[in-house]
């Protein structure tokens, strides 16, 4: 190990501080580098260490996809599985591939769960998946159009190959991908309660304190992995040693996918590939509360790394200080200062009907409030402003907003003013049985949801302009919540409020009729 990339690992417990955490680089086959520090519970004082079991979270979906490709040559010969798995879809389904490119359409179940009431720390399993995934009736756009993040996905494919195949998914993932690749302490980890070894992920950070993180959720296909460092540096050896066998599980993931229009799809089969340090870089991160994790491999440099927080720091910025080091390069300087253009405010997508809310951060950056998370945007020499997902720019024909890897082009519409207070009212959503109940509470409007899952909390509503407001999620089921929700106010000849059109990123364009 070099001294930069010593210097590099030894600085992450420093700069992503938490309670634990573990690293490894392998390049070429050859273990670099293989870390781990901390508690992997600090009450209990169990050390974090290589073979500490972790929640891999989403970093799981890549596995469900290479056991569905090692079980089935032909995948789309289950695409009638998906159909039969939504009785009241009133359009064409999706077929299996979209489900593992996250093109299929679907709305997010754990979002979609907030809609039904569901507490932020309630038990979600079986029944409550089967019914919310049961209960889809429309798709946010057709499949194979768009790409949208959506855990369900996953799900619906390991719950397929269980049906198919006669056996459990854990049996599953351990003949067809662990037994290989020599993970042998992986399983699958589907309660989120607690890990076998003790392991506990944590909520807070070095000001407020850390605390254990409360999950209740039974998770499969999309996130079920539990793993240690040492199972990852297996799969990331056994990446490498078949980097040259076209039917290998990794080539089989990494084959290039499109969209319908035949634009190209950076997210396939629970990988996503990007461009870091001009080279190319194909993984994916985990989340849940308490839990983070990122992989990936440069094909180009024969290069892995994985990072395991068992605290809410960025993995993925963690991955990559680790990997300038490795390639001997800097991690990009900031942008130079530049004023905030004109065109920061309020704005809404048309396709989506989302708001897309923009306002200066200093530095160079400006903040983009539109998709899963608020995102930071570089203000360029040309008057655009962009990060590797996000493009904004200014044209005749108005503020064009590029976001290729979601296959998305739009003209976004300006909005201003300020919204009327007389949104007070109890508002159901038919397609889901739902209810949204805003209240006037001294002056101050607050927003909740409830359905068949409970009753949600009021949260503050957080005026955007005219007849548009957004409903703050700021925890939820998963982690990362579903961000802030759009609620765009329809009006009748009157002015009286009909109905409020309602959706966020993940889960989009759900009509609620005004009841009361």
């Amino acid at each position: 190990m070099t001294d930069r990339i010593e210097r590099a690992v030894t600085a992450l417990a420093r700069d992503y501080p938490g309670p634990g955490g573990a690293v490894a680089v392998v390049r070429a086959g050859e273990v670099l580098v293989r870390h781990a520090w901390g508690y992997a519970n600090a009450e209990r004082r169990i050390p974090f260490t290589p073979r500490t079991l972790f929640r891999m979270c989403s970093i799981t979906k890549q596995f469900t996809c290479a056991v569905l490709l090692d079980a089935f040559a032909d995948p789309s010969v289950l695409d009638g599985d998906v159909r039969a798995r939504l009785p009241l879809l009133a359009e064409p389904a999706p077929g299996v591939l979209h489900l593992c490119h996250n093109q299929s359409g679907l709305r997010d179940y754990w979002a979609v769960a907030m809609l039904h009431g569901s507490p932020v720390e309630a038990p979600f399993g079986d029944a409550e998946s089967a019914a919310v995934i049961g209960g889809t009736r429309s798709l946010q756009f057709s499949p194979g159009t768009r790409y949208s993040y959506v855990n369900q996905n996953f799900r619906l494919l390991s719950d397929i190959l269980e049906a198919r195949t006669g056996r459990s998914f854990a049996e599953l993932l351990r003949a067809r991908v662990f037994d290989r690749a020599g993970m042998g302490s992986a399983f699958l980890a589907a309660d989120a309660r607690a890990m076998p070894d003790g392991t506990e992920g944590y909520e807070g950070n070095v000001a407020s304190g850390f605390r254990a993180a409360v999950n209740r959720i039974l998770w499969t296909g999309d996130a079920g992995l539990g793993a240690s460092l040492d199972d990852m540096i297996g799969w990331e050896r056994h990446i490498d040693a078949t980097r040259e066998d076209e039917t290998s599980l990794h080539a089989r993931l990494t084959r290039p996918a499109r969209f319908a229009d035949g634009a190209p799809a950076p997210y396939a089969f629970g990988l996503r590939s990007a461009t870091e340090f001009r080279r190319t870089v194909i993984g994916h991160g985990g989340a849940l509360r308490g839990w983070r994790s990122h992989r990936f491999y440069v094909p180009e440099e024969r290069v892995s790394v994985v990072v395991m927080f068992n605290h809410l720091s960025d993995a993925h910025g963690a991955a990559l200080d680790v990997l300038a080091a490795v390639l001997g390069v800097e991690r990009p300087a900031a942008p130079a200062d530049r004023p905030v253009p004109d065109w920061a405010g309020a704005w809404v997508e048309p396709e989506t009907g989302l708001s897309a809310r923009i306002d200066g951060l200093g530095g160079g950056r400006i903040r983009l409030r539109y998709g899963h998370s608020a995102e930071r945007l570089d203000l360029r020499a040309d008057g655009s402003a962009g990060n590797a997902g996000t493009v904004l720019r200014m044209t005749v024909d108005g503020l064009r907003m590029e976001r290729p890897a979601e296959n998305q082009t739009a003209l976004l519409e300006r909005r201003g003013g300020a919204p009327r207070p007389d949104i007070a009212g109890r508002y159901r959503c038919e397609e889901l049985d739902a209810v949204l109940t805003v209240e006037d509470a001294g002056g101050v409007l607050y927003g909740a949801f409830s359905g068949f899952l409970g009753q949600g909390r009021m949260e503050v509503l957080e005026p955007i302009a005219e007849d548009l407001w957004a409903l703050p999620c700021p925890r939820a089921l998963d982690h990362t919540p579903p961000g802030d929700w759009t609620l765009s106010v329809q009006r009748n000849a009157d002015g009286r409020v009909d109905e409020i059109l309602l959706g966020c990123w993940l889960a989009r364009r759900l009509r609620y009729e005004r009841a009361a």
